[in-house]
């Protein structure tokens, strides 16, 4: 057989798979450029072929093309997420591996396999998909195993009382889920309305919340219903202490107004934080406090009950075999093992956005393995696992292994507050000065 009618039936192969195939050459430029990648991408092969990646495609700031990073290392890379855009400016987000071609063990090019996840993307963030989220029932939450038995029954009596509840949980415990349920099961007849505190800044918070001239704030609109503030002691001081008259007395008074407005609403405050440290800290207004624990409830972390993980893993795969038209059944012993071994600081919410993540790079494999897992999620275990252990390798001296437990930790702490430089500081206790002195030392920058 003749090279010509080899090379035609490799091009006709190539063209009739499902998957996204991009080769490039030791240059950059592309080679390789299949029928299924100019569908993903919304591209003519004669604006890729012959060209550099660079000429062609736009990437975020920091981040580049991974088929020129795997030509520089020489290492593949499995199932990466990217974004990136093309010559037109369309945003295109794809799944792929990526892979060195070798020649005489050196790299003449790469080639990448692609997984075209845009059309999930926007499916993922249509109305459709949001309106699941939203009723919340004990139901539900009993099935899905979500909390321990001890909280769901503790959630159920103050179900039934009228009097403020304050839940303190970690990021990620799904207090907003819980207080759903309580609200949906209780005689209240009104809508359920959150708010995340987080959110709020400057003169906008007040307006939001008490209401301006011919504006009703929130604590109006949720009148008849139950309101939930999620991270209350992010407030401002004189705030928390403008809502907690209105919450006792059940009226409001708006900006601009002098006349006074009743409301009657079941409030719910939720701290991902110790409440005490952040009365301490002055944070958290102490009254305020008091008031909304006349009836409390505490979500322990994830990493407290570990031995719930197995459950959690098969409520959220059923819940995205639903939602993903899927057949995955179970995880493997070396995913459960790496699942309990992980501590979790993202809580349940982390759990269940590793198994939504995973199930998006799967096509008809019915155990999740290891290799399915997203590529950030094995990093970090991996990282963890040799910061800690460090295996194989020498012991260091004290200062020097001192320097790397501060640079990792400050890191993590970074990592669990999104880069948010004000809240690390806080949370590591130290003044924002100070953790920017130590970024600059240490070279830290965003991952």
């Amino acid at each position: 057989m003749d090279n010509e009618t080899l090379l035609t039936i490799y091009k006709n192969v190539i063209d009739y798979l499902d998957v996204g195939v991009h080769a490039i050459d030791q240059d950059g430029k592309t080679v390789i450029y299949n029928n299924k990648m100019m569908e993903i991408e919304g591209m003519d092969i004669e604006d890729v072929l012959d060209k550099n990646i660079l000429d062609v495609f736009q990437f975020f700031q920091g981040e580049g093309s991974i088929l020129l990073q795997i030509l520089k290392s020489g290492e593949p890379i499995f199932n990466n997420k990217q974004t990136y855009f093309n010559n037109k400016g369309m945003e295109i987000n794809t799944v792929h591996s990526t892979y060195p071609i070798k020649k005489d063990n050196v790299t003449i090019g790469a080639v990448e396999i692609v997984r075209d996840v845009t059309k999930l993307e926007r499916i993922l963030g249509s109305k459709l998909l949001k309106n699941e989220f939203g009723a919340y029932t004990f139901d539900q939450l009993e099935f899905n195993k979500w909390f321990p038995k001890e909280v769901i029954q503790i959630a159920k009596l103050a179900s039934s009382m009228s009097s403020p509840l304050f839940i303190i949980g970690e990021h990620g415990t799904y207090k907003n889920i819980i207080s759903q349920s309580i609200h949906y099961h209780s005689s209240v007849q009104g809508k359920f309305y959150s708010q995340n505190c987080t959110e709020l800044t400057g003169a906008f918070i007040e307006k939001l919340l008490f209401g301006e001239k011919e504006l009703a704030g929130i604590l109006e609109m949720a009148d008849g219903g139950t309101l939930l503030l999620e991270e209350i002691h992010l407030l401002p001081l004189d705030i928390q202490s403008t809502l907690l008259s209105s919450l006792k007395n059940q009226r409001v008074r708006r900006l601009g107004e002098k006349e006074e407005r009743s409301f009657h609403v079941r409030i719910i405050g939720s701290i991902s934080d110790d409440p005490i440290k952040t009365i301490a800290e002055g944070k958290l207004l102490k009254d305020l406090y008091y008031f909304l624990s006349q009836s409390s409830i505490v979500i322990p972390p994830l990493r407290d009950r570990k031995n719930d993980i197995p459950e959690l893993v098969n409520s959220f795969i059923k819940k995205y075999n639903d939602r993903f038209q899927m057949n995955v059944n179970t995880i493997s012993k070396k995913v459960l093992n790496e699942f309990i071994e992980f501590d979790w600081p993202g809580n349940i919410k982390e759990l269940e956005h590793v198994i939504e993540s995973t199930m998006k790079l799967m096509k008809d494999e019915e155990m999740i393995e290891i290799h399915h897992l997203p590529t950030n999620f094995t990093h970090k275990t991996a990282e963890e696992n040799e910061f800690l252990f460090q295996k194989d390798r020498e012991i260091k001296p004290l200062e020097e292994y001192l320097q790397e437990a501060e640079t990792y930790y400050i890191q993590k702490a970074l990592q669990f507050h999104d880069y948010n430089i004000t809240k690390t500081a806080s949370a590591l206790h130290m003044s924002r000065q100070n953790l920017q002195y130590r970024l600059r030392k240490h070279g830290i920058v965003k991952k």
